[in-house]
């Protein structure tokens, strides 16, 4: 797993343990919608999807959120779930030790960017593959 490529973000917000968590969070989040939307692909018709209140994400319902995603993963069969488990592990570990206590319009924003962009943080910056012949 690599997350080096949150550095190159300006956010203050993704500085901060409790901003890159509420990233991981959004993608691992986005990753198990896009699972349940199954092959439509469509969002907007998975579960997850309808009940999280996108704008007004507290921390609690972060938190909720994340803990459900090992059941969610079994009962609906998700693709990738090494790696969502993965990511959720590490989102929530960010969370604990970071300071905040409220996700704001800030963290709103960067669950929202994360969410609604998982698939491709997910495959293309923090589990791409290596290129051969480099480390």
């Amino acid at each position: 797993m690599k997350l080096d490529f949150l550095d190159e973000f300006s956010d203050p917000y993704l500085k901060e343990d409790s901003g890159k968590g509420v990233f991981l969070a959004g993608v691992a989040l986005g990753m198990l919608a896009k699972g349940q939307a199954g092959q439509s692909g469509d969002l907007g018709n998975s579960p997850l999807f309808k009940q999280i209140n996108f704008g007004k994400i507290q921390l609690r319902d972060l938190k909720k959120h994340l803990s459900r995603i090992p059941e969610l993963i079994r009962a609906y069969e998700i693709p990738h779930a090494g790696m969502i488990e993965v990511l959720a592990a590490e989102a929530g570990r960010l969370i604990i030790t970071g300071q905040k206590k409220d996700l704001g319009v800030d963290g709103n924003f960067v669950f929202a960017v994360a969410f609604m962009n998982a698939p491709k943080f997910c495959f293309e910056k923090i589990f791409k593959k290596q290129e051969e012949g480099k480390e």
